[in-house]
C-alpha cells in the first residue's frame, strides 16, 4: 500500500516541519498557555515528563505511519503544531487535526495559511478526493473558523468521544472535497492577502482573543 509522506511545507509566514525529538522544548513553551487546550481531546500536560509521553506518543504514530504530525512555525517561533490523521490511501482521503496554536498566533492569519498548506499537498500531491475535518460540537469559534475555511458542514456524531478526563463529545465533521478545493483555494488565498495587506502580525508574548481547536 501506497504510505504518505510529507516534507516541510512552507508559506510566506507558516512553515510546517515534521516533528522530531529536537522539536520537543519549543513545542513545550508554546504549549503552556490554558487556554489552547479548553477543546483539546486530552488534559493539557503539566510536567516535562508528561510532555515528553505527550510527544512520544505522536512520534510513534509519526513511525508507524498512522499520524504525520507537524510543528507549526511563525517568523521562525514555533507556535503549535498540527496533524495528518485518519490516512487512508485507498481512499485517497484524508484527516487534517489535533490542530493547537498559541495565543500569540491567533487572529494573525497563522491558521488559514497552515490549512492551505496542509489542504494543497493533500490534494495535489496526494491526489485526495477529500479531507476531513472535525471539532467538538460545542466549540463554537471552531466550527466557525471551519465554514469560514471553505470547509462543508456533514453533521453531528452523537457520543463520539470520550474526551479529557471521562467527557463526552459530540463532534462536528466538515469536508472539503476534490471538486470544491480549486474555489476553497482561491478563497482562502483571499483571505490571506487580506490579512497581510491589513498588517496582521504575531502578537508575542500573546493577548489572548479567541480559542478554537479541532479533533
Amino acid at each position: 500500500m501506497e504510505q504518505w509522506t510529507v516534507r516541510t511545507l512552507e508559506g510566506r509566514v507558516v512553515r510546517l516541519e515534521p516533528l522530531a525529538p529536537e522539536h520537543e522544548e519549543g513545542l513545550w513553551l508554546a504549549s503552556r498557555d490554558a487556554a489552547t487546550w479548553s477543546w483539546l481531546n486530552v488534559v493539557q500536560p503539566q510536567t516535562r515528563a508528561e510532555w515528553s509521553a505527550f510527544v512520544e506518543q505522536a512520534l510513534t504514530a509519526s513511525a508507524a505511519g498512522t499520524e504525520i504530525p507537524l510543528v507549526t512555525l511563525c517568523c521562525k517561533e514555533i507556535v503549535g503544531s498540527t496533524r495528518f490523521l485518519a490516512l487512508r490511501p485507498e481512499h485517497r482521503s484524508v484527516e487534517i487535526g489535533w490542530t493547537w496554536l498559541h495565543p500569540s498566533a491567533w487572529g494573525t492569519g497563522a491558521n488559514i495559511e497552515a490549512k492551505l498548506l496542509q489542504m494543497k499537498h493533500a490534494f495535489e500531491v496526494w491526489g485526495c478526493r477529500r479531507v476531513e475535518f472535525k471539532t467538538d460540537a460545542k466549540n463554537e469559534r471552531s466550527c466557525r473558523a471551519l465554514e469560514a475555511l471553505g470547509a462543508t458542514f456533514e453533521g453531528i456524531h452523537r457520543k463520539h468521544m470520550r474526551v479529557r478526563q471521562d467527557e463526552n463529545r459530540d463532534s462536528a465533521w466538515y469536508s472539503v472535497t476534490e471538486e470544491e478545493w480549486p474555489s476553497v483555494r482561491a478563497h482562502l488565498t483571499a483571505r490571506l492577502a487580506e490579512k497581510w495587506r491589513l498588517g496582521a502580525t504575531l502578537r508575542m508574548p500573546g493577548i489572548p482573543n479567541g480559542n478554537w481547536s479541532e479533533r
